[in-house]
């Protein structure tokens, strides 16, 4: 029977989950978690609480750090152990590639092999890696956070002109919402997918 943890904050959960994550996950397919790497719970530096397109998680390269550390943020709006560890494996993949392919190559190649399937700016777990996870939640017992629903003050659309990014390159333009509404967000010129209205 797997030992059970009682981890009193988020980020000692979070440490704990890549520890097991970098044995059961990567580890079969010959790739390793970075050791210069933290993980924390807060707000994604974009659309952290867009109603639509939510960013859930961030990796930010190492390249970003004063120290070399990739640098991970699960969001506050994720409180299901499942979800949160689905989230955090994609992030990871990040950190073990590196940012400069976006999702593309070498991100495409070791998120399918860990089993995330879906659009690979959104992956969800697929049933064996979920399989993976579903032990690993129940090893680290419960996730010692609780979602925020709503923020206070949150700044609302006040234009007639609707912002839409790129998750991939982060292209950015500015579109009307009737047309939004008639036809979707724009495409991205760098890889034809529809972008993410924030």
């Amino acid at each position: 029977m797997a030992k059970k943890f009682k981890h009193t904050n988020r980020e000692a959960w979070l440490k704990a989950a890549n520890v097991l994550i970098d044995k059961q996950v990567f580890a079969p397919t010959g790739q390793r978690l970075p050791k210069a790497h933290r993980v924390t719970c807060g707000w994604p530096s974009v659309r952290a609480m867009s109603a639509k397109n939510a960013r859930i998680g961030e990796c930010w390269d190492k390249s970003a750090s004063s120290d070399s550390h990739a640098e991970i943020i699960i969001s506050m709006k994720l409180d299901d152990p499942l979800r949160v560890l689905d989230v955090l494996v994609h992030e990871d993949v990040h950190a073990i590639v590196g940012n400069a392919c976006g999702h593309k190559g070498p991100f495409a190649k070791l998120a399918r092999q860990v089993d995330l399937q879906g659009k690979l700016t959104a992956t969800v777990a697929g049933p064996t890696l979920l399989g993976k996870l579903a032990v690993i939640a129940k090893e680290l017992g419960a996730y010692p956070h609780k979602k925020i629903n709503n923020v206070e003050g949150r700044k609302k659309q006040t234009t007639r002109m609707h912002k839409c990014e790129c998750s991939e390159c982060g292209y950015v333009v500015r579109t009307t919402a009737k047309w939004i509404e008639e036809r979707g967000t724009p495409l991205c010129p760098c890889n034809g997918e529809p972008m993410e209205e924030v």
